[in-house]
């Protein structure tokens, strides 16, 4: 096999020296694009040569008897990570479950466009999936007033989730109003606490 490589590139050498008497200069480019100078032809040749010789030279061993060595494919199963259930993983993205709005107001802030987005993506993906969207205020106000303001809260945000694509009965919008107080401290911080729509899946 090497006595057949040693010729072909020989052969290959002698080619190229006798192109070395042109009148061409070296930064020339003489030729189009994309056509392979004889050099480049000349190595295709000798690689396709000792291509098919060293393919000869197992042929010729197997069929005098030489061992073969066959590789069996892998029995062993890939490692896949564990999947975690989104719903309760809680550093998932479906972790944060509820959508807070300013003072007497329902109009959803960016800061939880992407929140709603993560919860869009799961429905949409799983649209057997149900939830519950539940408006709350806090306490100020009369009892009625802040019952309609939970209401529109959970609209606001049922609205969102249908512009991203969840269907209308994956959802139902509710509101508890100031019944379900979750901060019962009368500060600001609580107050803020209070002003929520969450989501709650069933």
């Amino acid at each position: 096999m090497s006595k057949i490589l040693t010729l072909l590139l020989s052969a290959a050498l002698a080619t190229s020296l006798i192109g070395c008497g042109s009148s061409v200069k070296l930064d020339d480019d003489p030729k189009p694009a994309g056509i392979e100078s004889r050099d480049a032809a000349a190595a295709a040749a000798a690689a396709a040569a000792a291509a098919a010789e060293a393919e000869r030279a197992r042929a010729a061993a197997a069929a005098a008897g030489a061992p073969t060595v066959a590789i069996a494919p892998s029995t062993v199963a890939p490692v896949t990570p564990e999947q975690k259930d989104p719903l309760t993983d809680p550093q998932g993205p479906l972790a944060n479950r509820s959508v807070y709005f300013d003072y007497d107001s329902f109009a959803i802030r960016p800061e939880f466009l992407p929140l709603l987005e993560a919860h869009a993506r799961y429905l949409n993906a799983n649209r057997q999936q149900r939830i519950m969207i539940e408006g709350n205020s806090d306490e100020r106000g009369p009892r009625e007033y802040n019952l309609a303001l939970g209401q529109r809260r959970s609209e606001a945000v049922r609205r969102a989730l249908a512009a991203l694509g969840v269907a209308e009965q994956q959802s139902e919008a509710v509101s508890w109003g100031e019944e379900r107080l979750r901060a019962l401290g009368t500060d600001e911080g609580s107050h803020a606490e209070n002003r929520r729509a969450d989501i709650v899946y069933k």
